[in-house]
Formats: structure tokens, sequence, C-alpha cells
């Protein structure tokens, strides 16, 4: 499928004068609708905005690409606007956008427009493309300047491709194919995976160096690497925000980075695969698929928290998703008919909250399973989800049924760890058996002891983390209202230090276990906290304009959005541009947030949602007191530290 069969006429527009990037997507979903691609707009713009919130789509020199792959998609397509003043996206190299693609694609169904998408990605790195795009005057010279590039480009891909089995020489080395290969993949699988493809192609064409990139997009991987280049290549670039196929790769040397990079740093990329220094990659195991950190230059204590927040990561869709059912089970039922059984007293309220129950009582094996997966790989997951399973049970060896303790949140935790550093102990001794008897260590000697041993070593700590878990909900219980104030407090102000880095995520852990255990006060003062931030720098940019740039003070709306929504990174933007002033008024208003949380007895049954999910809050009006007040007060602080702005630097 060719690009031009997805963007049609109706769907483009030239010399657009747009004001803002929200603008910007609202212009563009219309575009699309005009287009006919959409079955319902207002669902297609929600999918952009949710993929914006993770990251801005804008890709720098003045190209911006944002995309969604929802269910209010009809069919794929896309639509086009050039801007000639240009337009802030907020962009990583501060590049106004005046030229952005919007792609759509349909939630299920053929991925035959992943080829288009890709071209369009490709052509976009291509020199003088984008300009002759700019100076189209019709839409038209448009689709023609697409259409001839896509021929010219494309139409000579037989040929490259019968280049691939020359060998080129480098100092005393030859390498037969291509001297370096790359695999790059974005969590959407949609542009960047192919734009960075394509700029590592070129640059390393530019620099007399073949290179074939593997793109591993939505639809799957593409252009695979075989065995034959990967055992000829020099090095190996993998430029990728998600995990891939590593295994293939053992013994060869292997630089990995972000995606990004591969977009933005491709000559430097390229220079330090061929300069001899990259460090080799090994995996322990050989055929079961496993992977070691071996070569990774990360620190223990830096592969430790890698495994944590592989294991929070994936167990936080169970916990929100749970908790917000539960949240709403609570809300949709009847106090007064059983009091003793608020959450079940209506059919509806039941259903929601059996749903909730399952899948918030999921967190704590996929917690363990996925920590135990990060370090060991495969074989380690199975071992790490039932030994995160003993220890929600509370399995010991008096009572092998369950429920003689409570080990909780923290038992899971070391029963992951404790799972995975099993199995890779067991990959290294099992190492030295036969060849012959490869192919039974994954399917049975892995998973047998692996959960065998793994479910003992937990079922032995279990008593001592029920221990620990039950004299820290204690203390908890037992703080008075000056130290449960404090504590709220504390964990409020961990959520403006980092805004979603490690002090941030322990505060939020913390939050999400201490509402496993029936503790809803912390939860309401972590969301408080997290809040702020960007509710406080909304309002500084509104009542305090002098101090901030035209482009802070437009970017500074949206975080009034992201705020009520409890998404605390929105505030990261000014944070890294002016830490000094900014973290602190934050970190001191997000903390008296949190105080007052405590202090007015607000409790929160939802780990997420922000306002929406204010009617299950208890005593609503203290927390919207509580979030206001806090918000105010790192609004005033910072406009008091920050100061007014020459009217030539707005």
């Amino acid at each position: 499928m060719r690009i031009t069969e997805l963007l049609k006429k109706e769907s483009i527009e030239l010399g657009v004068s747009l004001s803002s990037k929200e603008a910007a997507i609202d212009y563009l979903t219309g575009l699309m609708e005009a287009g006919g691609r959409l079955k319902d707009r207002a669902g297609y713009k929600e999918g952009i905005l949710a993929r914006e919130a993770q990251g801005s789509t804008a890709v720098g020199e003045g190209i911006a690409i944002p995309h969604a792959k929802v269910e209010a998609v009809k069919e794929p397509g896309l639509a086009a606007v050039t801007v000639p003043e240009g337009v802030d996206y907020d962009a990583f190299d501060g590049s106004l956008a005046n030229l952005i693609f919007m792609i759509a694609a349909p939630a299920e169904g053929a991925d035959v427009h992943l080829e288009a998408l890709a071209r369009l990605s490709t052509l976009l790195m291509t020199p003088g493309f984008k300009d002759g795009l700019l100076g189209a005057t019709t839409k038209e010279e448009f689709l023609e300047i697409i259409d001839g590039a896509e021929n010219e480009k494309f139409g000579q891909e037989e040929a490259a491709s019968s280049d691939t089995g020359k060998k080129e020489e480098s100092g005393a080395q030859v390498f037969s194919g291509y001297r370096l290969l790359a695999v790059t993949a974005c969590p959407t699988g949609i542009a960047h995976t192919y734009m960075a493809a394509e700029n590592l192609e070129s640059t390393a064409k530019k620099m007399g160096i073949s290179l074939k990139a593997e793109t591993d997009g939505s639809g799957g991987a593409q252009n695979v690497l075989t065995r034959e280049e990967i055992a000829n290549a020099q090095a190996i670039i993998v430029a990728a925000d998600r995990e891939v196929e590593m295994a293939r790769f053992d013994g060869k040397p292997v630089l990995q980075v972000p995606v990004a990079d591969g977009i933005h740093k491709a000559k430097d990329l390229i220079e330090k695969a061929i300069s001899g220094q990259t460090p080799v990659y090994h995996h322990a195991g050989g055929a079961d698929g496993s992977r070691s950190e071996s070569g990774s230059g990360d620190s223990r204590g830096r592969k430790i928290y890698k495994h944590l927040m592989n294991g929070v990561s994936h167990m936080l869709p169970f916990v929100i998703g749970g908790g917000l059912l539960i949240a709403l089970a609570f809300l949709f039922d009847d106090y007064a008919i059983d009091p003793s059984n608020f959450g079940k007293n209506t059919p509806l309220a039941a259903y929601l909250k059996t749903i909730g129950e399952q899948a918030f009582g999921m967190m704590l094996p996929v917690l363990s399973g996925y920590i135990a997966m990060s370090i060991a790989d495969r074989p380690g997951l199975a071992a790490g989800f039932v030994s995160g399973l003993a220890a929600k049970m509370g399995m010991t060896f008096g009572t092998p049924e369950g429920g003689a303790v409570n080990a909780g949140f923290l038992g899971a935790l070391f029963a992951g760890f404790a799972a995975g550093y099993l199995v890779l102990g067991l990959k290294k001794l099992f190492s030295k058996l036969p060849k012959s008897l490869e192919g039974i260590k994954p399917v049975l000697l892995y998973p047998v002891l692996g959960i065998f041993l793994g479910t003992v070593i937990t079922t032995f700590i279990n008593p001592y983390m029920g221990v620990i878990n039950d004299g820290l909900t204690n203390f908890l219980n037992g703080m008075g209202g000056e130290g449960r104030v404090v504590l709220g407090m504390i964990v409020a102000g961990m959520m403006s230090i980092d805004m979603g880095g490690p002090f941030n995520k322990a505060a939020y852990v913390f939050g999400t276990a201490q509402l496993a255990e029936g503790n809803f006060e912390v939860m309401a003062s972590v969301m408080a906290g997290g809040m702020v931030p960007p509710i406080a720098i909304a309002l500084c940019t509104t009542f305090f304009k002098k101090k901030f740039t035209k482009k802070d003070c437009q970017s500074g709306v949206v975080n009034y959005i992201m705020g009520l929504s409890f998404i605390t990174e929105g505030a990261i933007p000014f944070a890294a541009a002016d830490p000094l002033r900014v973290i602190p008024s934050c970190a001191i208003g997000a903390a008296l947030a949190g105080g007052l949380s405590m202090f007015f007895g607000c409790t929160l049954r939802a780990p997420h949602g922000g306002l929406f999910v204010l009617p299950t809050i208890g005593n609503p009006l203290g927390y919207l007191a509580a979030v206001v007040i806090g918000s105010v007060a790192g609004c005033v602080i910072l406009s008091l530290l920050k100061k007014n702005l020459d009217e030539a630097d707005r």
C-alpha cells in the first residue's frame, strides 16, 4: 500500500496557522474525519492525547508524527498539514513543527498500512523531501512530490539489495554482507521504529558503511536479520524502547540505546559500534533463549533497580485496572443494605468488585514473576509467578494451604528476586550438562526445580516477611494524628522530587502496597502529591506570565489536564529547565497537600485517576481543598523564586 493511497486530498491542508499543539491535534483529527477514516473522532483524539502523554511525537527538525492505533479508527489513513510559521509541538530540539503528518491505525485487522507508514518515515529522513512539501502550493503538488519521492526511493530496492553480497574491508578485517546490523523498536511500533531504522541506514551509507536495520513494528518484525548476517557483522546496534529478541546476538558486540538515539544520534552510534570498544553481549544457557547482563555496563544497584521496575511496570495495569473497578463497585453500591458487605450488596457492584479483586489479587504474582523474568529471562517467569503466589497466600511449612502469615508486598518482592537468581544459578549449574540434554532444560529442569525450590525459599522466608509487614501495618495504624500527617507529607513530597523517577516510584509502590493492606489514607496522600506539581506550574504560567516564555505559558495550560489526571510527568520539562526553583516549590506544595489529606482523614480506594475518581474518595471536599491549597502554595513559592523575564526573552 502506497502513501498516496492513505492520504486523501480531503485530509490535506497547506499554509495553516495553528496557535498550539492542542489546536494542531484538534485540526488534524478534523482532517482525518473529513477523509472518512474514523468511526469516532472523540475516541480517536483521546488515543492521540494518550500517546502524547507518554512523550511528544515531535521528532525534531520541524517534523511531528502524532499517531494512535485505536478502536475509533475505521480504516488506516493519514492527514497532513504544513504550518509556515510553525507550532510548538514540544520537540526535543526546541524546533517549531511546520510539517505534521497524523497517522490513524485500526486496533484490529490486517496491518497492510505499515509498509506505507514505514515508507513515510523513511522519506521524511531524505534530504530535500521536507522542503519540497513545505514549498507545495496545491494539494495535487503535495501528493505528486510524495509519489515521485516514493518511486525514486523504493524503485531501486532490488538494486540496493543485490549489493549486499559484496565484501567490505576495514583494516585487517573483511566483512561479507553487512558490516553493521541494527534493530529498532518503539512502544507503539508505528513511526519512530521506521525513522530510526532509516536514519541509521542513510547515515551509514554516507559514511561508506553497509548497515541493515530490522524494524520490530506493531505488525511484526520486518527486514529480519539472518544468522549468517549476524555471524558476519562487526557489531549490532539495538535502538529500542521495549524488549527485542536478544539471544541471537550472544557473543557479538552489541550497543543498546533508546530508539530516539537512532533518530538523533545515528552518527555517534555508528562510530562507537565500529570503534572496537562496544561491549560483548552474553546470555547464559544457550538454547533456552535466556540472557545475561554481561557487557551491559550497569552497576549492581542499577541492575537491581531495572529488575524491580520491570516487575512494577507489569504489575501496575493489574493494580490500576483492579483498583478502579473495586472503587466503582463502592460507588454503585448501597451501603444501607448491609454495611458489612459494602461493595457487593447490589448485583452490579458485586460483579465489578469480584472482577476488581481478581485483577488486584494478581499484582503480587505478576510483580514477582516479572522481576524473576528480568533476572533469568523466560525460565525465571514460572518460578517467579508461583513464588509470588506463595507469598500472597502466606504459605508456611506448618500451613502449606496458606493463610498463616501476611507476607504481602515485601514477601512477593523477595520471592521475585529469590526465584530469579535461583533460576540463574540453575542455568549456570546445568550449563555443564551434555549438549544432548539441552532440550530438556527449558521444558523440564527449569520449571520443575525453579518452581519447587523458589516456593521452598519463599515458604521459609514468609514468616519473617509477615512479621515485618504486620509490624509496618500496625505501626501505621497506631500512628497518631501528627505522625500520620508527617507520613502523608513524606510520601507526597517524594512524588514531586523526581517526578517519575526512583523516589516517585518508591512512594507510589508504597501507596499501592498499603492499598492492598486496606490502608487507604496513604494512597490518598500519594495521589495528592502527584497531582500538585503540574497544577502548580499551570497556575504559575497562567497568573505570572512575565516569569515565563510564551512557549512555557502555552505548554503550561496542558498541565491543568495532566495534573487533574494524576500525571506528574507533565511538570518534567519545567523542572528540567529550572530545577533549583521548580523542584523545591513543587515538593513543598505536594508535601503540604499530602499532609492536609491525612489531616482531613481522606481515603482513596483507587490507585489512579486523579479528579476523575473523586466520587470514590473518602471526604472528597477535604481532598479537593488539600490539592488546591498545595497547588496554590507551590505556585506562589515558584512565583517568588523566579524572576520576571525581559520582554525580549519572552
